[in-house]
């Protein structure tokens, strides 16, 4: 293999990062937590803020629709391109073209005269998203190479996605009565230029896969398939799932798939090499994020939907009555990275699946409107066991890709867990259409504890127990 450094100089081993620091400085973890925490935090914030939108611009369903949907898409579908331009070019270059890209689009949100400006404004702003995520988990790994002090940069990482997610219906909520829902994109901005200023600073150049050809047909292939499905979810929640358009669109979607695995057994240099999906540990690891994200984003937009169609609830009171999920996630992350280093990844995944299993199964049998005291418990349960598998799913994951390609080992786990967002929310808005808002919340939480329960059975067969997994010197998997 061939590396160089993004700007051209001295050949750099990408098995040796954070010269800089040596691991210590919390800086680069600052920097990308930042870049991340604004990504996730824009999926959510936006459900109060549309509403408001749509009267103000005067906008159709399906522009509103759009306006919300269009991020995630784009997000989703361009995520692994991401992973593999940051392994190509550099994860810290990709990265911060990403922060700029999303920091400029927010701007023309924000100032957006009509819905069609505001919603291709958004879709650009989720080709940032989809450039920033990848390199974040890559750029933690680079610059923590330490096992122990890596657990707790991805553990933080973690509870950055858990805080802004749960968060934004609060904060969106409060901005939109306050100062307008403009601002519910200007805030980007600031955050943006910190992001990128302290990762220019403080984080290292990244090296460079230069003799990686970008497969833009498998590239093409895979964009088409997460967009088809991702799109097709999101109109099983309006539409019904046996409507043709969705029918149509998984599909399409499936062929996509099928056209992508063709063309990477083709390829003489695939987007995603064949030897990284034969490893257990990463796509076992990718299959359970895709499960916890299923059940926390069910939770938490059905519980939304009931708190404000079935309780009366504002849109500021909905996101302080969730905030028991939220407030849990950053202690379970950080306390999480510190058990690591005892216990390895496997126990604290299995055991964070099934205490949000036994959350969710909690809500269920609460009954169909029960008072709200009755809830605090099982959604303080679903958000510390979510946070607390997160940060060993994420070691497990990106320990088992090699270095070089450690942009498309995240950009993997990641599109995994959109596509499980996507599904969680499409099959929770289904439900509560077909049927009352109570009956449908506890069908809905009875299917996530299903799929936490599963995962957790998932990471006993696929987490690496603590004498094989971040043995001193070595990774999993094998280099390419």
């Amino acid at each position: 293999m061939t590396f160089t450094e993004p700007d051209g100089g001295a050949s750099a081993s990408p098995g040796q990062p954070g010269g800089r620091y040596g691991g210590r400085s919390l800086v680069p973890l600052l920097a990308v937590c930042a870049g991340y925490f604004m990504v996730i935090l824009d999926v959510t914030v936006i459900s109060v803020a549309v509403p408001v939108i749509g009267r103000e611009m005067s906008a159709s369903v399906t522009g509103i629709q759009w306006i919300t949907d269009g991020y995630t898409l784009v997000f989703a579908g361009f995520l692994l391109m991401g992973g593999a331009l940051g392994d190509r070019l550099g994860n810290r270059r990709i990265f911060c073209t990403g922060v700029v890209v999303f920091t400029v689009s927010s701007a023309a949100c924000a100032l957006a005269p009509n819905t069609p400006f505001l919603t291709a404004a958004r879709l650009v702003e989720g080709l940032g998203a989809a450039l920033i995520v990848p390199g974040s988990l890559a750029l933690l790994r680079q610059a923590y190479p330490v096992p122990a002090a890596r657990s707790r940069a991805f553990g933080l990482w973690g509870a950055m996605a858990g805080v802004a997610a749960s968060a934004g219906p609060l904060l969106g909520g409060l901005l939109v009565s306050t100062v307008g829902w403009r601002w519910v994109f200007l805030i980007n901005l600031p955050v943006g230029i910190a992001c990128l200023v302290l990762t220019l600073r403080h984080v290292e150049s990244s090296p460079r896969l230069v003799s990686r050809a970008v497969d833009w047909p498998a590239q093409c292939a895979v964009v088409t398939a997460v967009a088809l499905l991702t799109a097709a979810l999101n109109e099983a929640g309006r539409r019904g799932w046996t409507a043709p358009a969705v029918l149509t669109g998984v599909g399409l979607s499936v062929l996509a798939a099928a056209a992508f695995v063709v063309r990477e057994r083709l390829a003489g240099s695939p987007a995603v090499p064949l030897s990284l999906l034969r490893s257990r540990a990463l796509v076992g690891g990718a299959v359970i994020g895709l499960l916890f994200n299923f059940g926390f984003y069910a939770m938490v937009f059905t519980a939304s939907l009931y708190f404000q169609h079935q309780r009366g609830f504002s849109a500021l009171d909905t996101g302080a009555a969730l905030l028991p999920a939220v407030a849990m996630t950053v202690f379970a992350s950080v306390l999480s990275a510190r058990l690591s280093r005892r216990t390895g990844d496997r126990p604290l995944v299995t055991a964070g699946m099934l205490l949000a299993a036994v959350g969710l199964a909690g809500w269920t049998a609460a009954g169909a409107d029960p008072a709200y005291p009755l809830l605090v418990a099982p959604m303080m349960a679903a958000g510390f066991g979510t946070s607390f598998a997160l940060t060993g799913t994420t070691s497990t994951v990106m320990g088992a890709a090699p270095p070089a390609y450690s942009g498309t080992a995240s950009a993997l786990f990641n599109t995994t867990r959109q596509l499980g967002s996507a599904t969680g929310v499409a099959l929770g808005g289904t439900l509560l259409a077909a049927t009352t808002y109570g009956q449908g919340l506890r069908v809905s939480m009875a299917i996530g504890a299903l799929a936490y329960l599963t995962a957790a059975c998932l990471a006993l067969w696929c987490v690496p127990p603590k004498s094989e997994h971040n043995a001193p010197g070595q990774e999993t998997g094998t280099d390419h």
